[in-house]
Parts: structure tokens; sequence; C-alpha cells
């Protein structure tokens, strides 16, 4: 018997990044044949804030005749209390661990804001996380191979295997220096692992992608080109996967992969620790 989708927004709101919410809601919805609109709405530090994501999630119901999904994470009484009065489905993603763990420690939780509380606890590892997203945003797309030795990952590939957003997402969220460098088409012809990378080959990886997805990608980008060519996308796969193999490179195919499990199996691969702010 197959199971009718369901459509719900889905808001995910928190009083920091809303990282937290996003990620554990994405993982129980992912359970479900569901269709969504999202909505991430961090830093909702205030009752007048609170009052306009009320109203969002409010009016989201009545478009659409069913209430809204809401995954969110907030410690102010205040606000939380606002929140709680929307007609929607509501899911306190930090009570569902803090609750059960108060009981077991025999110990009343001291909650604070998130966001301040990270910055004055560690404003050094702040610090970290900005020099290390200014590291990777001056080494994206090989713009540069200076100061290699910084790096705490370089990674390799075709061009829109995913390597921007992955290694951005690793020096926004973990504080990892990376660098991205692109093989492109002119690079087939004698393709081999760039001189400059090649003191740090200890450090780097592959990523890959499946053909098909590769043509869907760079045909949005550049329909009917040479470029977006499932020929030429085969081609510049096979070349690059082969001189992975050939120089001992560990590589990790993105076709099925979000951002975020992407960046989670190179921290597995490569041993670097989550430098968490």
């Amino acid at each position: 018997m197959q199971r009718k989708t369901q459509f719900r927004d889905v808001f995910y709101v928190s009083d920091g990044t809303a990282i937290t919410s996003e990620t554990l809601g994405h993982a129980v919805l992912g359970q479900f044949p569901l269709e969504t609109k999202q909505m991430t709405l961090p830093f909702v530090e205030t009752t007048e804030r609170a009052e306009y994501v009320k109203n969002l999630i409010e009016q989201a119901g009545k478009n659409s005749g069913v209430q809204p999904i809401v995954f969110y994470s907030v410690v102010v009484p205040e606000v939380k209390s606002i929140l709680e009065q929307s007609n929607a489905l509501l899911y306190d993603v930090l009570n569902v661990l803090v609750e059960p763990l108060r009981q077991d420690l025999n110990l009343e939780p001291a909650p604070k804001l998130q966001r301040s509380h990270s910055i004055n606890k560690d404003a050094a590892s702040y610090m970290d996380r900005i020099a290390a997203i200014e590291y990777t945003l001056a080494h994206d797309d090989g713009i540069s191979l200076n100061n290699l030795d910084q790096a705490d990952i370089i990674l390799l590939g075709v061009s829109r295997c995913g390597k921007t957003p992955t290694s951005l997402y690793l020096a926004m969220q973990f504080g990892i220096r990376a660098v991205n460098y692109p093989f492109i088409a002119e690079d087939m012809k004698r393709l081999k692992l760039p001189q400059a990378i090649e003191p740090y080959r200890y450090k780097t990886f592959g990523l890959t992608i499946d053909p098909e997805r590769l043509q869907t990608i760079r045909h949005e980008r550049m329909a009917d080109s040479e470029y977006a060519s499932q020929r030429q996308c085969e081609t510049e796969l096979g070349k690059v996967e082969s001189m992975f193999r050939r120089e001992a490179i560990p590589y990790l195919n993105t076709s099925s992969l979000s951002v975020e499990e992407i960046s989670t199996r190179l921290l597995e691969l490569s041993g670097l620790k989550r430098r968490m702010c």
C-alpha cells in the first residue's frame, strides 16, 4: 500500500543559530513521507521577535489549513511562552533530552542564551572560527595555494562536486581551515597532484560525484554547454578518480550526501577534531 505524502510548513526556531533545531528536525522529518516548506528563524531572543515569529507560524497555518511543525530551542521563559501559544505542532528539541538527564543526574539545569554564552565563555574559540572562515574564503576554488601549512584539510575535485559548500561548512561550524582546488577541463591532459599540494598530501582528500548528478548541477549553471555535457562530465570524473587512486588520495562520493554528511565523513576520515564554539 502506497503511503500518502502530506504537506506541512516547518519552522526551526532558536535563540541561537538554530543549527541544533535544524539538524534534529531534518533527521526526524527524514523518517516521514512529507512535502515541506521550511523556514529557519535564529536569534529569537526578545518578546517582540517571538511575537513576530508566532504570527508567521499562525499565518502559515491559516494559508495551508494544517498546523505547521515547529522545532524550537529557546531558554528565555517569556520568549518560550509566546512561541508555545502558537497553533502548531511544537517540539522542544532540548527538553527532550534535558528533562531525562535532569532526573538521572538529580541536578537542576541552568540554561543560558546560547549565542552570548558561547562568545563570552570562549572568545578565543570564537575568533578561531572567524579566522578559519577568512582563511577558507581566501583559499576557495583555487584562488590561492599559499600558506598551505596552515590548512587543516585540502579538498580536490572537479568543478561543482561540492568542494566550496563543504569547505565553508567546515569553517563556519567547526573552525576548520579548508582549502579547495578545482580540476578544470584544461587540467585533464596532464592531470596530476598540484606541486604546491604535494608536500601536504597527508591532509588532502578528494570529492567525486556521479556523472548524472554532475551533469544536472552543471546544466542548471550553464545549460546545453560542453561543460555540462554527459561526455565531459564522465571524462573529467574518470580521469580525476584515476588520479586519486594513483596518488593514494582518499576520496568520497558526494552524490547522495548533504553538506553536513560530507563534512562529518571527512572529519572521520581525517581524524580532525570539531572545534565547537
